[in-house]
């Protein structure tokens, strides 16, 4: 596809705030791709000033909610360049959601050229404060304005940047409190549940209200039939015992699949942490943190990174601590060595990093 450029000025474009401490997702950068779909094909790529769509109030995707969304992250290395993480994992990821939802796919190649000559259109707003990057959502949505239920058949696909601090206020520093409760389930066998789609996050924000209502930060999502631990709202989870090894719940059809969860278990196949997916009961993971069997827990994914949590509030009120609470040594050096190699200050696995080349 040929993607052509229609920018702002250089002296009517934005730039990073200075002196301020950068919160996740609330920034825009000055520009976005979009592209089109009809006809059974991708038209028109286009980098634009950021700005509103047009959009029938028929559209499919305002009624029945077609739309699916990525979220990965850029970082400026100490050469002053800028360093995508496992990109193509996003992309494919993508795609799959795509499959979910009865969309188009996204061509690998066309989304990796446009993210790519959208990131150096951008490269003044990538950030360089610790915990901090250049977040990058790519989504599609669906356009055709009809009210019958089917699927659309045509879309808009557009990637936007935000110059993002830390997901969790606080950021690694912050031990998170989440609440264990059988009123709310993400997912459900058979459903979209590995997709990144719009409807999943809609429902579960009634759960995120209600654990904020308990002071605790994340709801830990169980299974539908209320026996096994699948996921936290924004971030897989896991454990460590205590020979260091971390357990991340099994993945299947009502979880999502983290790409920092499974680069965690590819560096585990290399020898680099102890690692592995299983089947947790949830009445037996509370006994074993109370027994000490589990000394650290916490949770991963590509906003939240590594987040730690130091403490469970049962449904009837109950606090479960995890060891003293605090931020767990095996955590804090798997955060360490992930965001090592996303800054480009450890070596990461061959592929794992994408530079971003001058286009103009």
């Amino acid at each position: 596809m040929d993607i052509t450029y229609a920018l702002l000025d250089p002296e009517k474009r934005g730039k990073l705030p200075e002196g301020e401490e950068l919160s996740f997702g609330r920034l825009r950068t000055d520009h976005m791709f979009v592209a089109d779909y009809r006809d059974g094909a991708w038209h028109d790529g286009r980098i634009v000033p950021y700005d509103s769509f047009r959009v029938a109030p028929g559209a499919i995707c305002l009624h029945y909610g077609q739309t699916i969304f990525e979220g990965a992250k850029g970082f400026r290395h100490d050469d002053g360049e800028i360093y995508l993480f496992r990109i193509d994992r996003n992309i494919k990821r993508l795609n799959h959601s795509a499959s979910v939802l009865c969309m188009p796919e996204v061509p690998e190649e066309m989304h990796r050229e446009a993210l790519l000559r959208l990131i150096d259109v951008e490269r003044h707003w990538c950030p360089t404060e610790p915990e901090s990057s250049l977040y990058i959502r790519p989504f599609m949505f669906g356009t055709q304005d009809k009210l019958g239920v089917s699927p659309s058949e045509t879309y808009v696909f557009c990637i936007m940047l935000s110059p993002s601090g830390p997901y969790y206020r606080g950021g690694f520093s912050k031990a998170l409190r989440l609440l264990i409760t059988d009123k709310f389930h993400r997912a459900v066998a058979g459903g979209t549940g590995t997709a990144k789609c719009g409807g999943n996050y809609g429902a579960s924000l009634r759960a995120e209200e209600y654990a904020y209502s308990r002071k605790c930060d994340q709801v830990l999502y169980i299974d539908a039939s209320n026996r096994y631990l699948e996921e936290v709202g924004t971030m897989n989870h896991y454990h460590v015992l205590r020979d260091g090894t971390f357990i991340i719940p099994e993945f299947n059809d009502s979880v999502l699949r983290s790409i920092t969860s499974t680069s965690v278990l590819e560096l585990a196949e290399a020898g680099v942490f102890k690692a592995r997916t299983e089947q947790i009961a949830i009445r037996r993971f509370i006994e074993d943190i109370e027994r000490g069997e589990i000394v650290e827990a916490g949770g991963f994914g590509t906003a939240a990174v590594v987040s730690p949590v130091g403490s469970y509030m049962l449904d009837d009120g109950k606090i479960v601590t995890v060891g003293d609470g605090g931020i767990g040594e095996r955590s804090r050096a798997l955060y360490e060595y992930y965001t090592g190699m996303q800054i480009g200050r450890r070596p990461a696995p061959e592929g794992w990093l994408t530079k971003v080349p001058s286009f103009r």
